[in-house]
């Protein structure tokens, strides 16, 4: 049953959370004056820019200019809507929301989201019920069992079966009365040609559910136990499910790998489990595709040392490769060295001796072994070198093939002595001078430049290879672009200084605003009429337009010391400057006037008077510029 959140259970949690504590649960965050701050989570930078307030409950990186308060956070950082944003941390708090049965027209309203969440806990019931309770389902259990899975594991992961037959599970959500549509758009069931009905996905297969971080069914993959093809079958895409960005595995993980600071990733889900039956928690299978950005990114919430496990096969080493090469050569996330560097994340790639998986390594060689070769595995660098050593040889011939390989992967790597330090160990390993290999990596280097700079990649990543621009630069466009620097000042100072707001309204300042979005914010902040400070993360969700939640965490998150004389003296100085733009208006519109009527005396007379002005505005301007 879907559950509505009062508006007072959100005030609740507006009042109860602190967004330090759940901000740190993925970012290291340092005491910085009145705020704390950290390295983005939403993009590479090696200089805090991502600044927390404790004061507002709102956050503001100016690296890439997100912002928003507890809600925005977990709602950016999980991928989460605003409703099981609020919900997970009512749950962390201990805050109780009272469930509500819905009305017909609330059913019609529930979110697709849930729906399909609801389904597919519906449908984990049916399978975990054939596995341990149809007769059919002995067979299953028998495999499993032969393959070394122990109760404990099968039950922790919740596998289950589908059995033989065209419309099992068709009939048994339409027992539940659940829509078959949906059930298609889960991916469980599919549609009949002609449309004439469904009948199930999944047929005769080992069934494992996957689990998004927050222990959410999103989809499952199917396993066969004979020689049939295809050997596994995973749920289709869907509105919950993406495989670009769905680990295996990760909600059992994510602690251990934070504790052990190292993840392991292999490529399926017995392998996965073999791992976690052996002691070795912190491993995360990827699901029917190469590894990709996006699950780097999520993976580096938990931990910043990875380590890549392929078969030795000719399979498990295209794999590698392609992983690979998804982040070195297709530009998607190389700009983030701190990830790729090996002294930084200490990415190394395990290749298992031949004739190996990681199933059957462990149950031959044991959960110690595995780790002594994982501790000696090479680097992602290292393993391109002897990958590429051992394709083309050390012929001379061979040579020039390896150089050329791996020019362009050199080319990327933006510390100078990192690459330096690479070069040197390829030299060694095929004894040719650093100089040449150096000459050669330099014309990759302006090759890549300009392949970036074509492509318009935003400011962080032409950053990356170049340092053209300040990362930071990125995060202040928004407020470049939202108007004069004064009346961002004077929103600032409404949202970090309510007591302002009377004199701001008794005045009508935001009258004389040409921006009309911080005229519209401001408008916002006089209709709410806030207090303190601290209300400032609960104005960020009045707001609907993301780039308006930015703007407001931007200004309120600004370090600047507010009080009365100084609201006064910021005010007076607007007031004064619209109004010298409206007498020289007026000024212009009488001297255009004195030349038409060919009137050289009173021409003379207000040119001067101009002048005058023009000179009282640029004292002025001076005096509001060294006040700032």
């Amino acid at each position: 049953m879907a559950i509505f959140i009062p508006e007072d259970k959100i005030s609740e949690i507006k009042n109860t959370v602190d967004i330090v504590d759940i901000v740190s649960e993925t970012v290291l965050l340092k005491k910085a004056g009145r705020n704390f701050v950290g390295l983005c989570p939403f993009h590479s930078e090696k200089t805090p820019s991502f600044t927390v307030s404790p004061e507002k409950q709102i956050f503001y990186c100016f690296g890439c200019g997100t912002g928003g308060n507890a809600f925005s956070f977990l709602m950016k950082q999980e991928g989460l809507t605003f409703p099981e944003a609020a919900r997970r941390l009512a749950k962390r708090y201990g805050i109780d929301i009272p469930a509500t049965a819905l009305t017909a027209d609330q059913k019609r309203k529930i979110n697709q989201r849930e729906s399909l969440f609801h389904l597919n806990a519906q449908a984990l019931i049916f399978f975990r019920r054939a596995l341990n309770d149809n007769v059919a389902g002995r067979r299953a259990l028998s495999y499993l069992k032969q393959r070394g899975f122990s109760p404990e594991t099968i039950d922790r992961f919740q596998l289950g079966y589908a059995p033989k037959g065209w419309d099992h599970l068709l009939k048994y959500l339409s027992r539940k009365h659940l829509s078959p549509a949906l059930a298609e758009t889960a991916g469980l069931l599919i549609a009949r040609k002609g449309k004439s009905g469904f009948y199930d996905r999944f047929r005769d297969r080992i069934i494992f559910p996957i689990f998004d971080v927050n222990a959410k069914i999103v989809g499952f993959g199917g396993r066969v136990m004979d020689n049939s093809e295809p050997k596994y079958l995973n749920s289709p895409e869907t509105p919950v499910y993406q495989k670009s960005r769905s680990l295996y595995g990760l909600n059992n993980a994510r602690e251990k790998c934070r504790t052990e600071n190292t993840v392991f990733i292999v490529e399926g889900y017995l392998d996965l489990l073999a791992l976690h039956q052996s002691g070795i928690e912190n491993s995360v299978a990827t699901l029917g595709t190469a590894l990709t950005a996006e699950h780097i990114r999520l993976l580096t919430r938990y931990s910043r040392r990875m380590v890549l496990v392929y078969d030795s096969d000719e399979a498990g080493i295209r794999s590698a490769q392609r992983c690979i090469d998804t982040f070195w050569k297709e530009h998607v996330d190389f700009r983030r060295e701190d990830i790729f560097r090996e002294e930084k994340a200490d990415t190394h790639i395990l290749v298992l001796p031949d004739g190996d998986d990681p199933d059957s390594y462990l149950l031959k060689q044991g959960p110690e072994a595995f780790l002594a070769a994982a501790a000696k595995a090479p680097g992602i660098i290292s393993f391109l070198i002897e990958r590429a050593v051992d394709k083309h040889g050390l012929s001379t011939e061979g040579k020039i093939r390896i150089v050329a390989d791996l020019q362009t992967t050199l080319a990327m790597i933006n510390d100078s002595v990192a690459r330096a330090l690479y070069v040197k160990q390829l030299s060694e390993r095929i004894n040719i001078d650093e100089a040449a290999i150096l000459d050669k990596i330099r014309g990759a280097v302006s090759r890549q430049a300009q392949h970036i700079s074509d492509r318009k990649y935003p400011s962080d990543t032409r950053s990356a290879i170049n340092g053209s621009e300040s990362l930071a630069a990125s995060g202040q466009k928004l407020l470049s672009e939202t108007g004069h620097r004064i009346e961002q000042q004077i929103i600032a100072m409404m949202l970090q200084f309510p007591q302002i707001l009377p004199e701001i309204e008794g005045r009508e300042v935001l009258e004389y605003f040409e921006s009309n979005m911080l005229k519209s914010i401001g408008d916002v902040i006089l209709q709410k009429q806030i207090k303190s400070p601290g209300q400032v993360s609960e104005l960020v969700n009045f707001f609907e337009e993301p780039d308006k939640k930015r703007l407001v965490a931007a200004l309120a998150i600004s370090d600047e010391s507010w009080d009365k004389k100084g609201c006064l003296k910021l005010i007076g100085q607007f007031v004064e400057t619209i109004q010298r733009k409206h007498k020289s208006r007026l000024m212009d519109d009488k001297i255009r006037a004195a030349e038409l009527n060919r009137d050289q005396q009173l021409l003379n007379r207000l040119l001067n008077e101009k002048q005058k002005l023009a000179m009282r505005s640029a004292k002025q301007k001076m005096a509001l510029l060294n006040d700032k």
